[in-house]
């Protein structure tokens, strides 16, 4: 029979590493598990590394204990192996966390669930991005994937002040990519079909939907359906803008939420397009800027995403939690 045993991988910028310590110890002795294996992050390996130390010393649970960077390159070094994720969200972000419905402040209640809760399976999506170069790297993401605003905004974003202030250090970057004025282009492939070509301001494709402040900006994106859902920002002017606000704040965010408020949702609207699908292909017209759960990624001329349906395990509260 396997031992359980669990391997933390943290980010030492992001946690309280003796309050974490103290957590882990008291639920390992609870459940009866074997020691755990700690694994610190570093600049020049995220988690990815750690990870795979992680399993081949036997770890049965990886819990990762930062951001939705952490929680990536975790992710994706666990695809395939026997071993579930664990999420001790300590970022600025947290999507995956937040999506899932799990706390964000408990520290006590994420490391219970590590040891007492149960698996679930999830999508995993996958991205290909081709460089103005020729040359290819494949990453793994459990978020979101975009080009234009979000990446340009992460892009122009000072690490430091990201550090030192979260997200009030996006507001620069956000106005400065708000009043960028070239478009996407592009031509793309959603499962197969026919190539189409489409202008936009943003591009944003969605393993999950749900940003800070509970904003649903992709409503019908689920975590564990086999699909990512994609939206296209195409405004025009200020009142483009405005529409968009008022479907994602009011419509997606408020009045979508509640069974009389779904019928007072009003029809679509141009400055937004919504897709779904489990293959995408694009051909950008330059070479854009990408970002990966939150992460920049450089540019790319082309990319390629696609969802590997249950691509992974992740513990989950069990019912008497």
């Amino acid at each position: 029979m396997t031992e359980n045993r669990a391997a933390v991988v943290y980010n030492p910028t992001k946690v309280d590493i003796d309050a974490l310590r103290a957590a882990v110890a008291r639920e390992e002795t609870s459940a009866g598990w074997a020691e755990t294996l700690w694994f610190e992050t570093s600049a020049d390996d995220p988690g990815a590394g750690q990870t795979a130390q992680a399993i081949e010393q036997g770890a049965t649970v990886v819990i990762a204990a930062g951001g939705d960077g952490t929680v990536r390159y975790v992710a994706q070094q666990l695809h395939g192996s026997p071993a579930a994720l664990a999420l001790l969200p300590a970022g600025t972000g947290n999507l995956l966390a937040r999506n899932l419905q799990l706390t964000l402040s408990d520290l006590d209640h994420s490391v219970r669930t590590a040891f007492r809760g149960v698996d679930k399976r999830i999508d995993l999506a996958w991205a290909s991005i081709e460089r103005a170069d020729g040359s290819r790297s494949r990453h793994a993401y459990l978020v979101m994937a975009g080009f234009g605003l979000d990446a340009k905004m992460l892009a122009g974003t000072d690490e430091q002040a990201k550090k030192r202030l979260g997200w009030i250090a996006y507001v620069g970057a956000l106005g400065r990519a708000l009043l960028d004025k070239n478009e996407l282009r592009m031509r793309y492939q959603l499962d197969g079909s026919g190539t189409k070509s489409l202008q936009a301001h943003t591009m944003i494709v969605g393993n999950v939907g749900t940003l800070r402040a509970n904003v649903l900006l992709l409503p019908e994106a689920k975590v564990d359906d086999g699909l990512f859902e994609i939206v296209f920002f195409r405004p025009e002017g200020i009142i483009g803008w405005v529409e968009i606000l008022w479907k994602v704040i009011w419509e997606n965010g408020v009045l979508r939420r509640t069974p009389l408020g779904k019928r007072l949702i009003g029809p679509d609207v141009n400055a937004l397009r919504y897709v779904k699908g489990k293959d995408l292909k694009v051909r950008l017209g330059r070479p854009e800027e990408v970002e990966l759960d939150g992460d920049p990624f450089g540019e790319a001329v082309a990319f390629h995403t696609w969802i590997d349906s249950d691509g992974i395990r992740t513990r989950v509260p069990a019912e008497d939690q």
